[in-house]
């Protein structure tokens, strides 16, 4: 794999105005890679998680992906898994600070199969990361959230733990989450409507093209509001319409 593009705290900074809707507006409407133009079904448009909801209910999270993979369990497996302070969730844990999230593929049948609770996370909450995003299950909710002030996403609550369904495998590699791909370093913003997925590699265009839409949109409310007309008149924002705001923007840079 290609090593983990690391995007900056300035950049966190700037997805942290943002909403879950507004990112997935971002990268829904990607292009294809320049040279890929011919796989234009192979988009963007998989980048919000399926299943996965709110357990902090009010608390928005952004941060970059530090990423875990758990795997069905087998009694041969956990010589390889079972390493103390070397185990894959608490290498996965020791990669994250602040502005980083972390992202855990449970993708089991369970749907009571829980990937971490309390006693885990407070390495989470002593590195000081934003919080954690699963498919599977979190339990403990109550401490991680108030007492440790993470914020989590998960497919549910439970008070079992992970075995005999799954164990903690590797780190630090791509993950499915909620049917969206997640690479080591991409950006995640998550609030009460879902969490989205921005490709680190991409991240700069989306939030460039973000910032624009939202003060192109500022300007065409008071379009309408001015010309009383219909939002239609003027929304979804068209080409032409987006032209008229960056003419009207280079006007008052002028004045």
């Amino acid at each position: 794999m290609e090593p983990v593009i690391h995007l900056s705290d300035e950049l966190v900074e700037r997805f942290r105005k943002i909403t879950s809707a507004t990112a997935y507006s971002g990268v829904w409407r990607l292009a294809p890679p320049e040279g890929q133009e011919w796989f234009a079904s192979a988009n963007y448009q998989l980048c919000l998680m399926r299943g996965v909801k709110p357990m902090t209910a009010g608390k928005r999270m952004v941060g970059r992906a530090r990423t875990l993979r758990f795997v069905p369990s087998r009694p041969d497996l956990l010589k390889l898994t079972r390493r103390g302070a070397d185990s894959p969730e608490y290498r996965a844990m020791a990669r994250c600070g602040p502005g980083d999230v972390l992202v855990v593929e449970a993708h089991t049948f369970d749907e009571y199969a829980c990937i971490l609770g309390n006693m885990k996370t407070r390495m989470l909450w002593r590195q000081q990361a934003e919080g954690l995003v699963t498919d599977g299950a979190i339990r403990d909710l109550q401490m991680i959230s108030d007492d440790y002030g993470l914020t989590v996403f998960a497919a549910n609550r439970s008070p079992a733990g992970n075995l005999p369904f799954l164990e903690a495998y590797e780190e630090n590699e791509p993950v499915s989450v909620g049917g969206v791909l997640v690479m080591p370093g991409d950006m995640i913003v998550a609030d009460d409507d879902g969490v989205v997925v921005v490709p680190a590699g991409r991240a700069e265009e989306v939030i460039g093209w973000i910032e624009e839409q939202e003060e192109a949109e500022e300007w065409v409310i008071r379009l309408i509001d001015e010309e009383r007309v219909p939002p239609g008149t003027y929304y979804p924002i068209s080409a032409e319409t987006k032209e008229r705001f960056r003419a009207w923007k280079r006007e008052q840079g002028e004045k």
